[in-house]
């Protein structure tokens, strides 16, 4: 049996990611040896709680189920505010698998992507820099010196990481997509042939570098035209 405190948090958790109104018999199931008295109990106890005058959201009885909702009072400038934010960002399923091959493959080129992938990427990682999810790292000393991409801190904000350190599985990545920018695509395929990409424990720390220290010397804002050069390896 949970303690008090505990139960009240779960109960606020499951409250907080639920998208529609939740039931007081889902909640019970999904805390399965608790109850239902006692859930019932603590749920009241919540919705007292964010019934006070210091808090700006309150959970509501809906339909039949209970659900977060910001408080009448605060509507003014809770619209005033939603109306200055940014539209959200939509991929296609050309553009996510392209964004899964950098971030677990960065830095990297153009010419290592279509290979990965089997396609053309030229035209993905276009849109990819326009909405500001990756960002160039400037040139791999090889020949023709393709330009090195990463993903950017605008990435990391829309996946909720602190760094490129703790990015999922693949699965998992699949699932934070469809959270964050409303996709209903799948990642895990693959063209014929193609090298599938491996998981972030595959890839190892070095291949992915923190974005506080990408590879080359570029900015954020760095256009791919104005990528610059990193220093020629050694030996």
């Amino acid at each position: 049996m949970l303690n008090d405190e505990t139960l009240k948090a779960q109960i606020e958790g499951i409250l907080y990611v639920a998208p529609e109104p939740v039931t007081l018999d889902a909640i019970a199931k999904s805390l399965d040896g608790e109850e239902r008295e006692r859930i019932k109990t603590k749920l009241q106890e919540l919705i007292d709680d964010y019934e006070r005058a210091d808090h700006g959201i309150q959970i509501r009885q809906i339909a039949g189920g209970y659900k977060f909702s910001t408080k009448p009072e605060h509507h003014e400038v809770l619209r005033k505010f939603v109306k200055s934010l940014k539209p959200p960002i939509r991929l296609s399923k050309p553009a996510l698998e392209t964004l899964a091959v950098i971030a677990y493959r960065q830095p990297v080129t153009l010419p290592e992507m279509d290979a990965i992938r089997g396609v053309d990427c030229g035209g993905v990682i276009h849109t990819l820099l326009e909405k500001k999810l990756v960002v160039t790292a400037g040139r791999k000393n090889v020949v023709g010196r393709p330009i090195l991409y990463r993903t950017s801190r605008d990435f990391l904000i829309h996946f909720g990481l602190k760094d490129v350190s703790e990015l999922p599985s693949l699965k998992e990545f699949e699932e934070l997509a469809r959270q964050a920018l409303g996709s209903e695509l799948t990642l895990m395929e693959t063209a014929p042939g193609a090298e599938a990409i491996p998981a972030v424990e595959e890839a190892g720390p070095a291949e992915i570098p923190s974005p506080e220290a990408p590879a080359g010397e570029s900015s954020e804002d760095a256009a791919p035209e104005s990528a610059t050069e990193t220093e020629p390896s050694q030996g």
